[in-house]
């Protein structure tokens, strides 16, 4: 199958897929990658194009280049749009479509981290649902040391993942952490020789891209329910996803595929 490009912010956010994955590229590599207004209003329109094309099993999130995959916010906008409180929150709400719909982003998601991957690209990549990153790859979280302060859904996203001793280490002190480290406290899943990082994360994508998309959704909204605070658990939505996958031609298929001793082939029905 061959690959649809497409470009959003001017170029600076990319767009492709590609046998069942769809792939979400910050091009800014002169800037590390550094996530400016305008990408995160392409991050949400590539989005939207994603969780509508049912040709997209499986999204990846990467950065242009080998040096970063989104090294934080683009600083050279801090004068003119984040020099206040009151600026700050007319920046969150600019960035609020992107991040909203990162957060609840129904298909897997893939952080395919190279590089730096520090502040609001270490937020970027805790929204996602994995983790795959290069064995030179740095990460950080630098707010203490601009004076600058990240809000609730990224630090409970950074507890989450790695626990509040961990968090603490990383908001108090500002330092940066290498790949080794960063997947023993359990902020990556996998670390890969960067050699191996395409291949790696080549098998990733399209081992998820080939399984049940419906037990996939169930998986993802169980785990997130079991995150969130019980009044704000969608339960309902849950039972009627676990139900989907019980009553869908894919359960049958692969029942009949284990029985046949083949791989499944699933469409997502």
């Amino acid at each position: 199958m061959g690959t649809d490009e497409r470009r959003h912010a001017g170029g600076k956010m990319l767009a492709e897929v590609a046998d069942g994955i769809g792939t979400a590229i910050f091009n800014q590599p002169e800037k590390h990658n550094a996530i400016s207004l305008d990408m995160w209003e392409g991050l949400a329109e590539i989005l939207d194009a994603f969780a509508a094309d049912p040709a997209v099993r499986v999204v990846v999130l990467r950065g242009a280049g080998t040096r970063a995959f989104v090294s934080g916010a683009d600083i050279s906008q801090f004068e003119a749009e984040r020099n206040d409180a009151d600026a700050q929150i007319q920046y969150e709400r600019r960035t609020r479509a992107g991040r909203a719909r990162l957060a609840s982003f129904e298909k897997p998601v893939i952080a395919a981290i190279r590089g730096f991957c520090l502040g609001g690209g270490l937020g970027i990549a805790l929204a996602a649902d994995l983790r795959l990153a290069t064995a030179d790859a740095v990460f950080g979280i630098p707010a203490a040391r601009l004076g600058l302060a990240y809000g609730f859904d990224m630090t409970r996203q950074l507890v989450a993942t790695v626990g509040p001793a961990a968090a603490r280490m990383l908001l108090y002190s500002g330092e940066r952490i290498d790949a080794a480290e960063a997947l023993r406290i359990g902020l990556v899943n996998r670390c890969v020789p960067p050699d191996e990082f395409e291949a790696a994360l080549a098998t990733l994508a399209g081992r998820i891209a080939a399984n049940a998309p419906l037990s996939i959704n169930a998986a993802k909204r169980a785990i997130a329910a079991s995150l969130a605070d019980p009044a704000d658990r969608d339960m309902a939505g849950l039972e009627t996803a676990i139900a989907a996958c019980f009553d869908s031609q894919d359960y049958r298929e692969g029942r009949a595929a284990f029985r046949e001793k083949r791989p499944p082939r699933f469409t997502g029905k």
